[in-house]
């Protein structure tokens, strides 16, 4: 079963559940999540570690 992570999307401008995401890091190392809005297909990312 997926975690359902959220994230703010700037191009819809509400909070939604990302699609496909995926752990990865910044350039300066810290966790981050990144997934496609499932409305608009926009990149979304969620800084910090899925819990």
């Amino acid at each position: 079963m997926a975690k359902k992570i959220e994230a703010y999307c700037m191009k819809c401008k509400a909070k939604k559940v990302m699609a496909d995401p995926t752990e990865g890091t910044t350039k300066n190392g810290k966790p981050i999540v990144k997934g496609k809005c499932p409305d608009c297909g926009t990149t979304i990312c969620r800084i910090g570690a899925i819990k």
